[in-house]
């Protein structure tokens, strides 16, 4: 079932960037709500804001090692925890969607500008908001997991005292 929503992400992902491909020019951009939200025909040779641009090499181990550590994960530790499920779907769709852009066009396009009370946030596309938000839910996962093993512990630490 999780699969299904890391493939979503991976086909919305490669959707919405052949369309930017195929309609825009680098340096376009569209207008969607002013001073908040254009589209903008972006690539990005690094990782994220640009960084360590052109070290494709180490994008494709690193995202490898990551792919095979989500499954395994996916597979064993979060196999009962849906929100887990969830947050290593989307991380596993985000990974594989900016991968298949450097595999193949050898950049990341991206698109999605905004402003955010006027600080022009860096461009991004489907598949880093899925990363974002599924590190979000990661996190959230995780800190809801380790207060219910507190509160077990809690739980038998009290049960002793009674």
């Amino acid at each position: 079932m999780y699969y299904v929503l890391a493939l979503f992400v991976i086909l919305l992902d490669q959707w919405t960037k052949w369309l930017i491909v195929k309609s825009m020019e680098i340096g376009d951009s569209v207008e969607v709500i002013k001073d908040f939200l254009y589209i903008s025909s972006h690539r990005n040779r690094g990782a994220a804001w640009g960084m360590l641009e052109g070290q494709f090499w180490l994008f494709y181990l690193i995202t490898v090692a990551v792919v095979i550590g989500i499954v395994y994960y996916m597979q064993t530790q979060a196999k009962h925890n849906p929100l887990m499920q969830s947050a290593l779907a989307l991380l596993l769709g985000g990974a594989i969607g900016n991968f298949i852009d450097r595999l193949f066009r050898k950049e990341v396009v991206d698109f999605i500008n905004t402003y955010i009370f006027s600080y022009d946030f860096p461009i991004f596309n489907i598949a880093d908001a899925a990363l974002t938000i599924g590190v979000v839910l990661l996190m959230i996962a995780m800190f809801i997991e380790e207060r219910k093993e507190k509160e077990k512990l809690n739980g038998k630490n009290g049960a002793q005292h009674t």
